[in-house]
């Protein structure tokens, strides 16, 4: 849980701590770069999640995914982009330690992290699949959610910058929505 709450902020904490401000003509130079990079692994991470199995590979690769559409936000070169990924990195430190701490408790229970071993979950445990689902839709940036506030900046700013990236970016969603599912 711990790296899921903490450790991968730092890198956008990084970023945006030391990177943007101490150097913003390299950052500005690379961002086409950075953000080809992110929005592959924006990409890529979604398409790796929707092949798994095991719930908490699934979490970890939906963060990976998450985080790279932080650095897109990051990289988007506006006030919008920034906040956004600001706010998602914070959403994201809930939601994901709270999805892990999930995955614990069925793992305590049921002693496997396979997908296929959770059918019926909600007529044993109500009140926890009420949860796991609560926060499986914050995971996909569900309006009302701590996520969608940061998607939705983070989006707009990337729109101002290029909305070419934008295009394929939001592909993120829609892969979001299917492994969440």
């Amino acid at each position: 849980m711990l790296l899921a709450s903490l450790l991968l902020k730092l890198g956008g904490y990084g970023f945006l701590r030391f990177s943007l401000p101490m150097l913003p003509t390299g950052s500005l130079y690379f961002s086409g770069l950075v953000s080809m990079f992110a929005l592959l692994g924006v990409i890529y991470g979604s398409l790796a999640t929707i092949r798994q199995i095991d719930l908490k590979r699934i979490i970890a690769y939906s963060s990976v995914a998450h985080m790279n559409l932080v650095m897109l936000g990051l990289f988007s070169n506006n006030q919008q982009g920034i906040e956004g990924a600001v706010y998602l990195m914070v959403g994201h430190g809930v939601v994901s330690t709270a999805l892990f701490f999930c995955v614990g408790v069925l793992y305590d229970r049921y002693h496997s992290r396979l997908l296929r071993y959770y059918g019926g979950v909600v007529t044993v445990m109500p009140v926890f699949a009420f949860f796991l689902f609560t926060f499986t839709l914050a995971n996909m940036s569900f309006p009302g959610t701590s996520n969608f506030l940061g998607e939705l900046l983070l989006f707009l700013g990337v729109y101002a910058n290029n909305s070419f990236v934008l295009l394929f970016a939001t592909s993120g969603i829609v892969l979001s929505a299917v492994y969440s599912v």
